[in-house]
């Protein structure tokens, strides 16, 4: 855990903050545990297990693979809770090491938990894929609002599990950097995270090493989750990432994938993961 502690205690001298200070303590996001009755938002039914694109919890049956998100849950309610934080970024060093796939099951997870609601929304604008995760073909999203105008109310979708609304990614577009560090976003992010207390959001980011995305969109999250992918994601990839981040946002700590499959490259990089979702 040497790289995440070291960028945790860089974020901490540039802003004069310590494990103890909460930010935002007023805001309990644990407390609201009324019915949501979704009447204008757009609601589907998740398709079979034998034809998603991803492996979801929802549907799954008890095991590892449901555990460990379920463990991943409780790591991030605590440590949300401690912090009066309510959004999180998930994010990888480079491409299809299983950030998507973190990003839903963990919304799924944290939405099947009573004492909050949840929106994922897709910000990876140029490989949005969230809507595939839910057996969806080419939807509206971030993309639309951003640029055409689309009312966002029109664009939320409720896939039908516990208290989870998602918004996708829209159309895929190459200036993903220049639309997520946009004044839009900025003022839909500020939106999103302060509308309704009770709400966790969690955004599907872009790699980090592939494109400047996600330092674009680092002043609206609170906390970065990464992911790396056990056999394919290599030390220096991580160390990398991490230097890129550098200190601007707090790492809150990674999910390793696929682990047990292969050795990864060198057991530091395995070190620095200690969430297991294979």
């Amino acid at each position: 855990m040497e790289y995440l502690h070291q960028a945790q205690e860089r974020f901490k001298r540039q802003n004069g903050s310590s494990d103890h200070e909460l930010p935002r303590s007023g805001r309990n996001f644990m407390s609201q545990t009324s019915v949501i009755v979704y009447s204008s938002t757009r609601t589907i039914s998740l398709p079979d297990r034998e034809t998603r694109a991803y492996p979801l919890i929802t549907g799954s049956e008890e095991g590892e693979f449901v555990d460990a998100y379920k463990m991943l849950r409780a790591r991030v309610i605590r440590r949300f809770s401690e912090k009066g934080w309510n959004v999180l970024g998930v994010s990888s060093p480079t491409a299809h090491e299983g950030k998507t796939l973190t990003a839903v099951n963990l919304s799924l997870a944290l939405a099947l938990d009573l004492a909050h609601t949840v929106l994922l929304v897709d910000a990876d604008l140029r490989h949005p894929d969230v809507h595939r995760a839910f057996g969806l073909g080419q939807a509206q999203g971030l993309t639309e609002y951003l640029f055409d105008a689309a009312p966002l109310a029109q664009l939320l979708i409720h896939p039908g599990v516990g208290r989870l609304v998602f918004l996708p990614g829209g159309r895929a577009i190459k200036n993903s950097a220049e639309a997520l560090a946009s004044p839009k976003m900025a003022a839909l992010a500020q939106e999103l995270k302060h509308r309704y207390p009770s709400r966790l959001i969690v955004f599907d980011l872009p790699p980090i090493l592939s494109r400047p995305d996600v330092l674009g969109v680092s002043p609206y999250i609170d906390a970065l989750l990464l992911v790396a992918e056990e056999g394919r994601t290599s030390s220096a990839d991580v160390e990398q990432a991490l230097a890129v981040i550098g200190g601007s946002v707090p790492i809150l700590g990674g999910v390793l994938n696929k682990s047990g499959r292969k050795q990864l490259t060198t057991r530091r990089a395995m070190d620095l993961f200690q969430t297991d979702v294979s």
